[in-house]
Order: C-alpha cells, then structure tokens, then sequence
C-alpha cells in the first residue's frame, strides 16, 4: 500500500496499482534521444508485476501499531527503509513472493525484479534496525536470491552490462510512481543516471508542480505529454480505530481515479 494523508483520510494506493502506474511510464519511455532498454517486453513484465508478492496483503490490508494502514509513504522517498511498517518476516516473505510469481512466468523478468528486491534489502536499507533474531533470515534470504540470479541469468547467456540496465530502469520507473503515488512534493532525481542514444548518462529530474503535475527534465518520451491514471482509495482516520472498522472501511471505499500528469520541464 502506499498511503497519502489528508488531514480527516488516508488516501490509499495499492502496491499493483503502484507497479501498474510505473508500467505505464515505462510504456511512454523512448523518443529520438532515449532508446528503451533491452530485453524490453520481459523488463515491462517484470516492472509491470515487480509488486505482485503484495497482492494478497493489499487485498484485505492492516493497520500499524498507531492506526495508520500499513503502507510507503512520502517520508521513505530517499530514505528507504526496506521494511516500511512491516516486520522484517513478512516483507520477506512478500519480496520472495514477487520473485516467484513473475519467474512463473518470465524468469528475465523475474532476475530484474529479484536484483530489485536485493538492492531494496541490502544498498536502500538501514540494516542497523534488523533486530538481532531476524538477521540471519535477512542474510540467508540475500544470499539465495543472489544465488538464483546469477543460476538463472547463466542458464540463459544474459550478461551483466543488460541486467544492470534493465534493474536500474525497473528502478527509476518504480521510483517515478512510489514519488506520484505518495504526493512527494520536492524535486528529486529519479533513481540511477540512464544512457541517451550516443551513451551519455542523464539524471532524470522529477518536479512536483501540483497535486496533479510534475514534470521531467530531459524528457524520455516521444509523447507530449504522459497521462497516468492512479486508482485509490479514500478512508477516513476515523474508521481506523480498530482493524475491523478499517477493514470495514477499505472493503466498502469506492475506487477513485487520480488523472496525474507528466510533463516536460519549460
């Protein structure tokens, strides 16, 4: 989940309508300057699914130890915490998940979402707040999804210089929608620096305008303008006093689309 605040809601995104949104800016990637990255359709796959580990969770979701639903939040753009409001057990269990889902279908994409799942576990995470009987988990868990990585990507010739590539643009896409799905409103660079066509290494710069615009500068796309349609839901903090009222409340929230807009920079 991925949670804006209001001062009387939550409005709540899932983690697939999250994936979804970054998809689509995926999608819109590519004109005369950037090319997309390749192997393209398993990395669409993989960003398009990179967050199907969360589905069941997402589907009936809880509330953390202060009645806020459990979720990303604005505060963790560029201070990841890999746990979010989750304990260390179970968000392994979901990034675990994501990994298998998508190698039952695709194991490319599955290797650029697994090397996603690493990276937010070991680079992006303050490992200091590991509690003393998790980390063993922690590092067995690493170790085998570096293993199947490296099996996997072996089994089927892919080289590190595409794998590299296609992480670290599952990487910005992501980024580009955890920051439109959380309302951040500071500029930021989008993650990692991404080759133009004669290979020169650009930093994508994402500015919030208004709640319903941001814009890019370079610009990575062909079209004049990107159009990405967030479903969310509205649920007031009043209904989050016990996990039922807010289960309650999130079964009966009607959906809501939020038309957002990506622009060049003037």
């Amino acid at each position: 989940m991925i949670r804006q605040e209001t001062p009387t809601h939550w409005l709540l995104v899932t983690h697939s309508d999250h994936a979804k949104a970054a998809g689509q800016f995926a999608d819109a990637w590519g004109n005369e300057h950037f090319a997309h990255p390749e192997p393209f359709f398993p990395l669409r796959y993989a960003i398009y699914h990179h967050d199907d580990g969360w589905l069941a969770r997402d589907s009936l979701p809880v509330l953390t130890k202060d009645n806020r639903p459990e979720a990303f939040t604005r505060q963790l753009v560029g201070a990841y915490s890999a746990f979010e409001e989750i304990d260390l057990p179970t968000y392994l269990k979901v990034r675990g998940d994501a990994t298998a889902a998508v190698a039952a279908v695709d194991p490319v994409a599955a290797i650029f979402v697994s090397m996603h799942t690493y990276n937010l576990l070991s680079e992006q995470a303050d490992v200091n707040t590991i509690r003393p009987e998790h980390r063993q988990a922690h590092a067995d868990f690493l170790a085998a999804q570096l293993a199947w990585q490296h099996t996997t990507a072996a089994s089927l010739g892919l080289d590190a210089a595409t794998l590299r590539r296609g992480f670290e643009f599952l990487q910005c896409c992501d980024n580009l929608s955890l920051i439109v799905c959380s309302g951040y409103d500071q500029p930021r660079d989008l993650r990692h620096t991404h080759p133009d066509r004669a290979g020169r290494l650009h930093a994508i710069r994402c500015t919030h305008i208004n709640p319903g615009l941001y814009t890019l500068a370079p610009w990575p796309s062909s079209l004049p303008e990107i159009v990405l349609e967030i479903p969310y839901r509205s649920v007031a903090k009043a209904a989050c006093t016990s996990l039922t009222t807010f289960q309650s409340a999130w079964q009966n929230a009607p959906i809501q689309i939020h038309k957002l807009i990506l622009r060049p920079a003037s």
